[in-house]
């Protein structure tokens, strides 16, 4: 466990930011601790970047203070959080490269090693980042607001405390916060359940197009640009589709992809415990958990199919020598 308070105690200017197109733990993460800090230390200028925020997560207390483009300024300490590989801050990276220190808290492995072990709170099998600044912060100090932004993280990357990353903790502290005054049932339908129109019809879309590969162990589907472009879409609405592809009877992994330009394809990846996806988006340039994991690839639909089924081949085939 890292000293928060001694790490913040020097600093007079502070950043914070997560990975780019950040999801509900990204969100709930940096704005428990944006607001954290901004009640606790009131004097110090603290600001929080994000890069093309979700409307989504307008909800969240400190939504309407977050800064979209990177600044020139200098500060003393850059918090990065949820983010695992730098190189996931985009255009943010130039403020992490200047700041006069720089904290770490993230449930991704961290491969740069870019702050010091006093400065870096690293937990691969926590749930979310959002549940380590429940660790970090004066509990005593937690009101509504940063209560409501940790609750959002977790239950985003919990799958509201379905996923296998939900540990006993887990649920102790999201009984803990469903203590506070927010509509937790509120956060739940908003953050998680509910979807737009364009957003249900997509997500049609993808099921009925969607194939199954490998005796049926394996499902999967691809939004090319030109539906895209059809609903007038963007990668926002294309939100959950992996996950209830993943609730397919008999899957094991779920394979959802779209077209972010010709001959470039965005993977997402959804498994359960018989294949570890992270090992696989590692392989192939990206990165995640066991269970969640996404990268990028070039080529075609069938290319990608099958450089990501050629590895999951690889786990069937190691499984069945230990037997």
């Amino acid at each position: 466990m890292i000293d928060l308070k001694k790490i913040l105690s020097d600093k007079e200017s502070i950043a914070i930011s997560a990975h780019i197109r950040p999801d509900g733990d990204a969100f709930g993460s940096t704005l428990a601790m944006y607001n954290y800090i901004k009640k606790k230390y009131p004097d110090k200028q603290t600001d929080i970047y994000l890069l093309d925020p979700n409307p989504l997560f307008a909800f969240l207390p400190g939504y309407e203070d977050i800064k979209t483009e990177p600044s020139d300024k200098k500060y003393d300490l850059f918090i990065v959080m949820d983010m695992g590989d730098p190189d996931r801050l985009g255009k943010n990276r130039k403020m992490l490269d200047t700041a006069g220190d720089v904290m770490c808290v993230d449930h991704h492995l961290n491969y740069k090693n870019l702050a010091t072990e006093a400065n870096s709170y690293v937990v691969p099998d926590a749930s979310s980042t959002a549940e380590l600044v429940y660790d970090l912060v004066n509990e005593d100090l937690i009101n509504d607001d940063i209560a409501k932004c940790i609750f959002t993280g977790i239950i985003c990357d919990t799958g509201v405390f379905q996923y296998s990353c939900t540990s006993p903790k887990t649920m102790q502290i999201g009984a803990k916060l469903m203590t506070y005054g927010f509509d937790h049932t509120k956060v739940i339908i908003e953050a998680f359940y509910e979807k737009t129109y364009k957003q249900n019809l997509l997500m049609g879309r993808a099921l009925l197009e969607s194939i199954l590969l490998m005796d049926k162990r394996v499902i999967v589907s691809m939004i090319t640009q030109k539906t895209m472009r059809f609903y007038d879409a963007t990668s926002k609405d294309l939100e959950g589709i992996v996950s209830q592809m993943r609730l397919t009877k008999g899957i094991d992994v779920a394979i959802f992809m779209y077209e972010t330009q010709t001959g470039e394809i965005k993977v997402s990846l959804r498994s359960s415990e018989n294949i570890d996806v992270a090992e696989i988006a590692d392989k192939l340039g990206g990165g995640g958990h066991a269970r969640a994991a996404g990268l990028t690839l070039s080529g075609s639909f069938y290319d990608v199919v099958n450089n990501i089924t050629a590895e999951i081949e690889k786990q069937y085939q190691a499984k069945e020598a230990d037997e």
